[in-house]
């Protein structure tokens, strides 16, 4: 979770100002939280609430805090599509494709505990919005990642179930390739490959941050896609942490104080 917060912020003054560089300041008076942060929260929170209950109690869940944190910040940049169901009185998926359901998902890789909840809660969570199978497969796709990460799995392994079970195309291209080439593209499947192949290039949590921006494109989405598996497989030192928080409202601190023990939860 925290560390597709850290991406978010970092990729956010560059989603319009492509950087495709490696060499940047991470942070500076232009960065901000997005709605990958926001919705990266409510996810969390819906899975700290209701994550041991049913399908239908986590569903609402997830429409509920969605839905409130959505409208509480409402300039954090949400798509068309999405910011009118997030006034919708009756909420329904729109088969959205969109790269908005890997941005969020990170908090079910950090809570799962098996393979089979990941796909379970990755669909309930994911599904509320984001129903085209394209959506559903980018969502699962990042959230298993996290997943594997986190119980230690070598990355030639994940990059091997990615490549079978999901994008057969990674390994295709490589983060230099990617940032002469690489166009900014709001699908899953045109921003989970390009996430993943940063981390898979990775040297630690920051190099894959580094690696994400360097390849342009939707950059806080993407650097959000990357930073979450990167924080589950290096781990994040708590300085990217404590700074990532400054650039978070009090509100948002206190919402993610009050459940992150229960969504890092111990297997």
């Amino acid at each position: 979770m925290w560390g597709a917060i850290f991406g978010d912020i970092v990729g956010s003054r560059f989603e319009w100002h492509n950087h495709r560089d490696k060499n940047f300041v991470l942070f500076t008076e232009d960065c901000s939280f997005t709605d990958d942060s926001v919705m990266t929260v409510a996810v969390a929170k819906s899975l700290a609430e209701c994550g041991e209950q049913d399908d239908a109690a986590l569903r609402k869940a997830a429409i509920r805090n969605m839905q409130q944190l959505g409208q509480k910040y409402w300039d954090a940049g949400y798509g068309g599509m999405f910011a009118r169901w997030l006034e919708s009185d009756e909420p329904e998926p729109y088969n959205s494709f969109g790269n908005g359901a890997a941005m969020r998902i990170s908090p079910v890789g950090d809570y799962a505990r098996t393979e089979e909840e990941v796909k379970r809660l990755s669909y309930i969570v994911t599904a509320v919005t984001h129903n085209h199978p394209e959506g559903l497969k980018g969502a699962e796709c990042t959230a298993m990642c996290i997943f594997l990460a986190k119980q230690g799995v070598p990355k030639d392994q994940i990059f091997a179930r990615v490549k079978k079970d999901y994008y057969s195309q990674i390994g295709t291209f490589t983060c230099a390739e990617l940032s002469k080439t690489n166009l900014f593209n709001e699908t899953c499947q045109g921003s989970v490959p390009q996430a993943l192949t940063c981390f898979f290039e990775g040297k630690d949590f920051e190099d894959v941050i580094r690696n994400a921006i360097s390849i342009g494109g939707d950059s806080d989405t993407i650097a959000a896609i990357a930073g979450g598996v990167a924080e589950a497989f290096f781990g994040m030192d708590k300085r990217f942490i404590e700074s990532a928080k400054l650039f978070l409202s009090r509100h948002l601190q206190e919402t993610i104080l009050s459940i992150e023990d229960k969504v890092y939860r111990k297997a």
